[in-house]
């Protein structure tokens, strides 16, 4: 009896030894990121953040096209891409309150390991184009690639919609004063001023 008890202790012991066993963050299966997402979505969790960050999200991919599409094997921003960006832009800065992140995609052809590659470098074009515009480096706080795991069309072929990036809102910047304060809902419902569609003073013509 004693025997089994021992070669069952062992048993357990080499399966906390596997990569994976225990060190999963609670939480963790909410993200697919670094070390440390997981934390961060927990407390967010209890910190009532969360819920803002969803609404807010939800609010962004309705007011702003959030993906942007490539041409095959290329990281190259189109004149379609820059102008949906100039909107995302647009759009970031006028919530500085807020974080987002940028994911980026592939198509099924090529090898895992080259796509995840072009993922990232269409993410990194992405933000980089987002940046020249006027955005913060540090709001846009990961870069990520999908590679090809996460295709919209499941196809051996090219597939234009499979070549992507998307932004997606990710969290508040936590030494902002609005958010120190706790001042989500007014983030929430602050209104997005399309200026780029209104006319300016300086453009209505002549007074009469």
């Amino acid at each position: 009896m004693r025997r089994i008890l021992v070669i069952g202790a062992g048993a357990l012991a080499l399966a906390a030894c596997q990569p994976g066993a225990l060190d999963v963050e609670s939480g963790a299966h909410v993200d697919s990121g670094t070390f440390g997402n997981a934390t961060m979505n927990n407390t967010m969790i209890h910190s009532g953040q969360k819920r803002y960050v969803m609404d807010l999200g939800e609010r962004f991919a309705k007011e702003v096209p959030t993906t942007i599409n490539f041409a095959f094997d290329s990281a190259q921003l189109d004149a379609e891409a820059r102008r949906t960006l100039d909107r995302q832009a647009h759009w970031i800065r006028q919530f500085p309150e807020v974080r987002f992140r940028v994911y980026g995609h592939t198509d099924l052809v090529g090898s895992a390991a080259y796509n995840h590659r072009l993922g990232m470098r269409r993410a990194q074009a992405a933000v980089s184009y987002l940046v020249s515009r006027g955005v913060s480096r540090a709001r846009l706080e990961a870069v990520v690639s999908q590679g090809e795991t996460q295709p919209l069309i499941v196809t051996q072929a090219p597939e234009r919609r499979n070549r992507r990036t998307v932004t997606e809102v990710s969290g508040f910047v936590q030494d902002h004063p609005t958010v120190l304060h706790g001042k989500y809902a007014h983030v929430l419902f602050r209104e997005y001023i399309q200026s780029a569609t209104r006319p300016h003073p300086t453009d209505t013509g002549p007074s009469l």
